[in-house]
C-alpha cells in the first residue's frame, strides 16, 4: 500500500528561496503539486528556479521580499495573493547569521540576525496569518480555511552551540514564538509548527566541510556526515499535508540525532 502526499490546488508561500533549503523546499511543494510563490531579495535566483519549476510542469510566481522591512512583507503577501490565490501553506525560512564569540558581537551584529531570525520570521506570519484568519471567520475569499505555517528554526535553537550564540538565541525564540502561535491560532484552523534542521551542506557553506574545521566538526556529529537540504523533504511534507491537522505546536528536530 502506498501512500501520497498531495498538495494539488494548494498556494504556498516560501521565504528564502532564492537558495539553500529554501529552493530545495519549494522544489519539494513544487513536486507534491502546490503553486509555490517564490520569495526573497534576491529576484534574478528566483527567476531561475522559477523557470526550472514551471519545466518540470509546476506552477511558480517570483515576488521580492526583505523581511526586515514590513512594508516590503506587506506588498509581497497581498502580490503573492493577488496572482495566485489565497495562500495556504507558509514556509517560514529567512535566516541569517554570524560567527562570533558573545563578547564580539556588536549591536549591528545583533540586529542583524535578530531583525531577520526573529523579528522578520514574526511578521511574515502575522500577514500571512490575518489573511488565514479572515477566511476561517469568512470575512476573505478562499476555498481552504484553516492553513499551514512551518518556522524554520534550527537545532541550535534547542542545542547552544559556541560562536554563534546570537543565531542560537534567535532561532530559540522561533521555537517559543511558534508555541505562541499555535496556541492563538489553532482554533481558525492554522497549524503551526517548528523544524529544526541540523548540519545540511548547503552551496553557502559547501566549503567550510573540507577545512579541518569542518572535518573536526563533522567527527563530533552521530553518524560522522551532514545532511542534504532533501533530506528535509519528508518532514516538510508532512508539516504541510492535508492529514497533519492535529499536529500543531510541534518542534521538530530533523539533525541526524545530533541533538541527542
Amino acid at each position: 500500500m502506498s501512500y501520497e502526499i498531495d498538495l494539488s490546488g494548494r498556494v504556498a508561500f516560501v521565504t528564502g528561496a532564492s537558495s539553500g533549503l529554501g529552493e530545495q523546499f519549494a522544489r519539494a511543494l513544487s513536486r507534491a503539486g502546490a503553486g509555490v510563490v517564490l520569495a526573497a531579495r534576491r529576484v534574478e535566483r528566483l527567476k531561475t528556479l522559477r523557470a526550472e519549476l514551471e519545466g518540470d510542469g509546476g506552477d511558480a510566481h517570483v515576488v521580492g521580499l526583505d523581511v526586515t522591512d514590513p512594508d516590503s512583507i506587506k506588498a509581497a503577501v497581498a502580490h503573492a495573493e493577488t496572482e495566485m490565490g489565497a495562500i495556504d501553506i507558509l514556509v517560514n525560512n529567512s535566516g541569517v547569521s554570524t560567527t562570533q564569540r558573545l563578547v564580539d558581537v556588536s549591536p549591528d551584529d545583533y540586529d542583524y540576525v535578530m531583525g531577520t531570525n526573529t523579528r522578520g520570521a514574526f511578521f511574515v506570519a502575522q500577514e500571512v496569518a490575518r489573511r488565514m484568519i479572515a477566511r476561517s471567520k469568512g470575512e476573505a475569499p478562499g476555498t481552504y480555511t484553516g492553513g499551514r505555517i512551518v518556522n524554520v528554526a534550527s537545532m541550535a535553537g534547542l542545542r547552544v552551540l559556541s560562536q554563534i550564540g546570537v543565531y542560537a538565541m534567535s532561532k530559540a525564540a522561533v521555537i517559543h514564538m511558534t508555541k505562541a502561535m499555535a496556541l492563538e491560532w489553532g482554533r481558525y484552523g492554522i497549524n503551526v509548527n517548528a523544524l529544526c534542521p541540523g548540519y545540511i551542506a548547503t552551496e553557502i557553506n559547501q566549503a567550510h566541510w573540507h577545512t579541518d574545521a569542518g572535518q573536526k566538526l563533522v567527527q563530533m556529529l552521530p553518524r560522522k556526515r551532514v545532511g542534504k537540504p532533501e533530506d528535509l523533504d519528508v518532514v516538510l511534507m508532512m508539516l504541510c499535508s492535508n492529514q497533519s491537522h492535529f499536529v500543531n505546536g510541534a518542534v521538530i528536530a530533523a539533525d541526524d540525532g545530533f541533538g541527542v
